[in-house]
């Protein structure tokens, strides 16, 4: 999935025209320029996927090569759009380092070396975070239990290496040893995010496969725009299983003995969807 920084880039170099691209992707004249002018800051995620099929379709003959840089000393961020997807250097060679030098206004997560923008959570993001944390912590706090639920902002340095730095909404680690002042150290055994249309693709595909790789036992994505959960119990299944707003949501690390019940979380939300 391209960003659009990059969708602008092809646009030059193929120099097409706004009506051009509207008519090949589909997507109303109107909303392109917006898009490309970046008026809108976060693009629905239906006409990022459309405005990237059309390029994936055109032959490629052109590779970015001007992707803008951060520097540090400059405290300025090109680039930042709301996509989800910022690429700071023209490489994947970022690091902690780097990214412990950003501003502290800054929000992203480092992943295999390259930074992601991470938008500000809405309202019902942060209200449905928040329950989700809260029955896990009851869960635990109810039967004595030896994890720990944590809730975003928090680093999870995911591979214990130096270029992956990940903030999940909500996560619950059981060994104690990998935690420290700072960050945790490691996979969590439970993340879960709350999925915006501007993080869509990074929590469905690229996090998704990165919590798998690293050792994450049970993975959520909750989708409020559509009221269902997907759940993955990596220790079984590459697979998910959706669960809707509707229903309760065993969590399998703990064999399904703490239920997470989203008819419960939707009426404390509806009124803002």
């Amino acid at each position: 999935m391209m960003t659009i920084d990059e969708m602008i880039i092809k646009k030059k170099e193929y120099g097409l025209s706004y009506q051009y691209i509207a008519e090949k992707s589909g997507v109303p004249e109107s909303t392109v320029q917006k898009v490309f002018s970046k008026s809108t800051p976060t693009p629905r995620m239906s006409t990022l996927k459309a405005l990237n099929d059309m390029f994936d379709e055109m032959v490629p003959s052109f590779v970015a090569e001007s992707t803008p840089e951060y520097k540090a000393s400059s405290g300025t961020l090109p680039g930042i759009d709301g996509t989800g997807a910022l690429t700071l250097k023209k490489s994947n060679g970022n690091t902690i380092d780097d990214y412990y030098k950003l501003p502290d206004d800054v929000r992203v997560e480092l992943i295999d070396g390259v930074f992601y923008d991470m938008a500000a959570p809405t309202l019902i993001h942060q209200r449905i975070a928040a329950l989700i944390y809260t029955k896990l912590e009851n869960h635990i706090r109810t039967n004595k239990g030896a994890c720990i639920p944590f809730i975003s902002p928090a680093d999870v340095q995911l591979n214990c290496d130096n270029k992956t730095m990940v903030q999940p909404d909500v996560f619950v680690v059981c060994k104690r040893d990998r935690i420290t002042r700072q960050r945790l150290i490691g996979a969590p055994d439970l993340a879960i995010e709350v999925l915006s249309e501007s993080n869509w693709y990074i929590d469905m595909v690229i996090k998704r496969d990165k919590y798998k790789a690293a050792g994450v036992r049970e993975y959520w994505v909750v989708i409020p725009d559509k009221l269902s959960i997907e759940v993955y119990d990596f220790e079984k299944s590459g697979l998910p299983i959706t669960y809707t707003f509707n229903d309760t949501v065993p969590v399998a690390i703990w064999d399904g003995k703490c239920k997470v019940d989203f008819a419960d979380i939707y009426e404390n939300i509806c009124f803002l969807l």
